[in-house]
């Protein structure tokens, strides 16, 4: 759909959901090859589940290629309707176009026409770019941090090292407002610059960043801090909760 170079990468995205069996069995591939893996990460069948029990699938095409993805299943946070935001994939080639938050939005806007409150999901809270973007751009809340919470995992993004994974909650009818807090009690966290090209690289080394920063997080989460921030140089910002 680009016409010139003028338009921004999300003018020319059709965003869409899918529900037919071909729709389906293509968004699993598409997730596959994300994920480097030879397995589906979430199959046809899956899928074709999520669609019947009211789940969310959305597909991101670039003229008539599926180059993102998105799955989510019906839930609750804090005794309130949300949607579990389960796998969001994009194609190499297109992350840092706006794509990634095109989604979401779209995610987001399922969620208000089906009177859902909350939107979560998990991410790797080693990733410096899912940070950011969960934290600052759309502006969730950490809501849990969960240690080794898939087990081992063997795709080409996540093998040789542990499945922490960060639960993040994000409202959908209105910003989150963060719990009140005292400035004068803060701390960082540090998380290494690239973690997934760490892993292949020294997965040793990868493995201590790892456990350093799940020390640090569920001490600090424990003593009553809160993730309040995350900076461009790589850091979490917490400060302690009134």
């Amino acid at each position: 759909m680009v016409s010139n170079e003028d338009e921004s990468p999300e003018s020319r995205i059709d965003i869409r959901l899918l529900s037919t069996p071909p729709e389906l069995a293509e968004a699993s591939d598409v997730l596959m090859q994300v994920w480097g893996s030879t397995t589906p990460i979430v199959s046809r069948e899956m899928l074709r589940a999520g669609v019947l029990s009211g789940g969310y699938i959305g597909g991101a095409y670039d003229g008539g290629r599926l180059i993102g993805v998105s799955f989510g299943w019906l839930a609750l946070h804090q005794g309130e309707r949300a949607l579990h935001s389960h796998v969001t994939g994009l194609l190499a080639g297109t992350r840092h176009s706006g794509l990634g938050r095109s989604l979401k939005f779209h995610q987001r806007e399922w969620a208000r026409t089906h009177d859902i409150t909350w939107i979560t999901w998990t991410f790797d809270p080693l990733v410096r770019a899912n940070a950011w973007f969960n934290i600052e751009i759309l502006g969730g809340q950490i809501a849990e941090y969960l240690p080794h919470f898939y087990g081992e995992m063997t795709d080409s993004i996540n093998a040789n090292d542990e499945s922490d994974r960060a639960l993040v909650a994000w409202r959908v009818d209105e910003p989150c407002l963060r719990p009140a807090t005292d400035p004068g009690q803060h701390q960082q966290i540090a998380v290494p610059e690239d973690i997934v090209s760490l892993r292949k690289s020294d997965p040793q080394l990868a493995l201590q960043w790892r456990h350093n920063v799940r020390s640090a997080m569920m001490a600090a989460l424990d003593e009553g801090y809160v993730i309040v921030g995350f900076s461009r140089d790589g850091h979490y910002e917490l400060e302690r909760q009134l």
